[in-house]
């Protein structure tokens, strides 16, 4: 024990306990080391936590894997989908009426796919369309919607002039996230045309070629830049610049040449990327030549972009473009339906879907127009 006056020369400078030094001094120590590894995991506990606290939300919701729609098994075989397209207005979105309202559209339809996978047919459903609306947009233009995807258990499209990508419940479309262009630095809205789900993240790509004029001359790399979105919200800009390069080189395009993108697909099954181009030329970008530049391409890429084939899917139309596609569910992502669409001076014509199993070169559905001159530029399974 303490002797008396070590005690109370303690009580006296505010220190309150027993000292030991007169029969261990290594038991002194020993309490030394235990604390100073308290005060190490505490201190690494805070920090720990700060850095939690600054992301979206201490608790982290899981991702959820549900899709919209399902498989219909008819009783001769064959397979049933119901389906939706959405169209992209470009200026004719603004309301006729309203002053500061804008609209788009969806389809609905049935995909039925014989037993074999080696014919298709499709039904639309004249008695079943929404109207979707919103009042915010850019540069007096919006909702011209190019692209649909299930993601985190939603139904999203997103808005090719404001960079808004909108939930689609029944026939509200609500804004979820706001995407700015090329490297996140600027003030306007990002152009997205495609999006696809990698990982549990919502990857949103554009143009995938430089931003130039109507007559070629370069102006910014904007358009390739992709964003990674979690289902939390948090948005990371990519510079995808090298990849989009090295897509039209396997083809033999360099600039002044290009390749668009509106219609690029994830393959968990492959961990591969689909490309479907929309239009592709060896020589520079002109709005006037552009319309008649459609190609039939499909590129596979490896994850990294380490390796790139393509081949031709069908006959050439040099004024239709894809526009979007989706792996038909069930398929192990061999059977894609698409779309394509195709425009004169500015305006929609037409647009077609058809479907087709890419491995074997084998055409399910010949390219089938929709009703009405009309630019539809995303496909769900619902």
């Amino acid at each position: 024990m303490a002797n008396l006056e070590t005690r109370t020369k303690m009580q006296k400078n505010g220190i309150y306990g027993y000292s030991f030094l007169s029969t261990s001094s290594s038991l002194s120590t020993g309490s030394s080391l235990t604390t100073a590894v308290l005060i190490a995991i505490l201190c690494a506990a805070f920090i720990a936590l700060t850095k939690n606290m600054q992301k979206p939300g201490c608790y982290r919701r899981p991702y959820n894997i549900s899709q919209l729609g399902s498989e219909v098994l008819l009783a001769n075989g064959s397979h049933q989908f119901r389906i939706m397209v959405v169209a992209d207005l470009d200026k004719s979105s603004k309301h006729p009426t309203e002053e500061n309202l804008w609209q788009s559209f969806i389809e609905f339809g049935v995909l039925t796919v014989n037993k074999e996978y080696t014919e298709a047919s499709l039904q639309w459903n004249n008695n079943e369309q929404i109207s979707l609306y919103s009042t915010i947009a850019g540069g007096g233009r919006s909702m011209e919607l190019s692209d649909l995807v299930i993601f985190d258990g939603n139904l999203l499209s997103i808005d090719d002039r404001t960079g808004i990508i909108y939930r689609i419940e029944k026939d509200m479309a609500y804004p979820w996230i706001y995407l700015s262009d090329g490297a996140g630095n600027t003030t306007k809205g990002f152009k997205g045309e495609w999006m696809t789900v990698k990982d549990g993240n919502l990857y949103v790509g554009g143009l995938g070629k430089e931003w130039t004029t109507t007559e070629g001359v370069f102006v910014n790399e904007n358009p390739m830049w992709i964003k990674l979105v979690t289902h939390e919200g948090r948005i990371e800009h990519i510079n995808w610049i090298n990849e989009y390069k090295k897509l039209r080189s396997a083809v033999g395009i360099e600039w002044p040449g290009y390749m668009i993108h509106e219609s690029v697909q994830w393959s968990e099954i492959y961990r591969k990327w689909f490309f479907l181009p929309r239009r592709a030329s060896k020589f520079a970008y002109t709005e006037a030549e552009d319309e008649e530049r459609g190609t039939n391409y499909l590129l596979i890429a490896s994850e990294d972009f380490s390796s790139i084939k393509y081949k031709q899917i069908g006959p050439l139309s040099s004024t239709r473009g894809f526009s979007a596609f989706q792996f038909v569910p069930g398929t192990n992502d061999r059977v894609i339906v698409a779309l394509k669409s195709e425009e004169k001076d500015g305006f929609p014509v037409a647009s077609y879907i058809t479907v087709f199993d890419y491995e074997i070169g084998h055409i399910l559905l010949e390219e089938v127009p929709l009703s009405g001159k009309f630019k539809y530029e995303g496909i769900a399974f619902v």
